[in-house]
């Protein structure tokens, strides 16, 4: 059963039934919105085109609607774990019992593809595998392989990212090339560096420290950012990877695992860069282009003018 304590049930009658369901979705996606809703979203945004700003609504209820359901598959797994590190989720906090859950998990499927389809066929593809990736996480327990779990988890990343681009964008039914590439690197990228958020994960952060850097080179590269922009985005990956060596305890990885994130968060927001400076270029070219013209045009002019005061004054000095 659904309940919220007496204090908090200010509403009544429908507005109270609302409140309670709105509040229970809320709790079972609480402690990811920083970490997935947020990124995910900036992602799909910087990746596409963005058609019209009511796209954004419409490409963070998609990729909440989705978490919402991949978290209530995860969360059922470990409602005892959840009551030591994360006593405000529904499950362990009595607010709905498994049985439910469960019921609420499958019918998110089906709310999901319905959704997905109203959109494109192409959507409801995204979504499918989403749903096809999350059993393979949660019910067929790959999240209890270590390198299995990270690539999953990578995979269901990009999928949402792909997912809120072919949103953002126009045409719904396809994503530029670009942006197929910045999905397939955001993965890879997330697929192998995952483990930085394992504070207990001594080798981890071995691999942490050595990926992040060569990372950070990588998409310099492809996004071909500027000499001075490549240059602080590579020191600061540095100093996030040394920190993963250097520093050892809880308290230490817990910080670092803060500046892994925000480079994850400017990582994201590359192909954007790329997209504005190559636009700025562009642009730049065009007035430089009329500029010149501009100029020639004015240089013929002069010459010209000089030319018939010349023959001007030549005709008078004949006569």
């Amino acid at each position: 059963m659904l309940y919220l304590p007496y204090e908090r049930c200010t509403p009544t009658g429908g507005p109270l039934i609302l409140h309670t369901i709105f509040t229970l979705l809320f709790l079972f996606t609480k402690a990811d919105i920083r970490t997935a809703l947020i990124p995910q979203t900036v992602f799909a945004l910087a990746v596409a085109s963005v058609c019209h700003l009511s796209r954004i609504l419409h490409v963070i209820a998609w990729i909440w609607l989705h978490l919402l359901t991949c978290n209530i598959a995860n969360q059922i797994k470990a409602p005892d774990e959840d009551k030591i590190n994360k006593p405000f989720r529904p499950l362990p906090s009595g607010r709905i019992s498994e049985h439910h859950a469960r019921i609420l998990r499958w019918t998110l499927v089906l709310v999901c593809l319905a959704v997905s389809l109203t959109y494109s066929v192409e959507l409801l593809l995204t979504s499918l595998k989403l749903q096809i990736l999350t059993v393979l996480y949660s019910e067929l327990h790959g999240d209890e392989c270590f390198l299995l779990k990270n690539a999953l988890t990578a995979v269901m990343y990009g999928c949402a990212g792909f997912g809120g681009a072919l949103l953002a964008g126009c045409d719904r039914s396809h994503v530029p090339k670009t942006a197929q590439l910045a999905v397939q690197l955001s993965t890879a990228v997330f697929a192998s560096t995952l483990h930085a958020q394992d504070f207990k994960d001594v080798l981890g952060d071995r691999l942490t420290a050595l990926c992040i850097p060569l990372w950070s080179i990588c998409l310099s590269c492809v996004w071909r950012l500027d000499t001075l922009s490549a240059m602080v985005f590579v020191a600061y990956s540095g100093y996030t990877g040394i920190r993963f060596l250097i520093y050892q305890s809880v308290e230490d990885d817990k910080r670092s695992c803060r500046y892994y994130s925000f480079w994850l968060s400017i990582h994201h927001i590359l192909p954007a860069y790329s997209r504005i400076c190559m636009a700025a270029v562009t642009l730049w070219s065009l007035m430089s282009h009329d500029f010149v013209q501009v100029i020639s045009n004015i240089s013929a002019f002069i010459t010209d003018f000089e030319i018939c005061i010349a023959a001007t004054l030549y005709r008078r000095i004949s006569r």
